[in-house]
């Protein structure tokens, strides 16, 4: 399996509970790494693979007009919009609020999944998240 990753997207939505979070859009960085196709490298083509810059968008306009109350929350349906839009195979997923909170730098979470319940795969690099 190749992967692909995208580091340090920053997007804005609305994540939380508490009330100041509610109301205004909030800055978060997302690290994503993902399963394509090895037929891309094979092909050289990119309707043999994951378009990147798709996955950005959709990722910026699901946001742009959600509203979760848990970061978690909004992992996993980021994690299912990569399964069920894109039919990723496997899924490594970091989030950060940034500067949420006075002297802490970002809040976040990690999500690893892999479609269907499948294992991640040993080899799957980590661009920007921890192994």
């Amino acid at each position: 399996m190749d992967f692909i990753f995208i580091e340090a997207l920053r997007v804005k939505s609305r994540v939380g509970i508490y009330p100041r979070e509610r109301v205004t859009e909030q800055t978060l960085e997302l690290n994503l790494t993902f399963g394509v196709p090895d037929a891309a490298a094979e092909h050289d083509d990119i309707a043999d693979t994951i378009d990147y810059a798709k996955v950005i968008e959709r990722i910026r306009e699901e946001l742009g007009k959600r509203q979760f109350n848990l970061i978690e929350t909004l992992g996993e349906f980021i994690v299912r919009l990569l399964f069920e839009e894109f039919r990723a195979p496997w899924v490594k997923l970091a989030i950060a609020k940034i500067g949420v909170m006075k002297d802490v730098r970002r809040v976040g979470v990690f999500i690893e999944r892999g479609r269907n319940g499948a294992e991640p795969p040993e080899h799957a690099p980590t661009a920007g998240l921890p192994r």
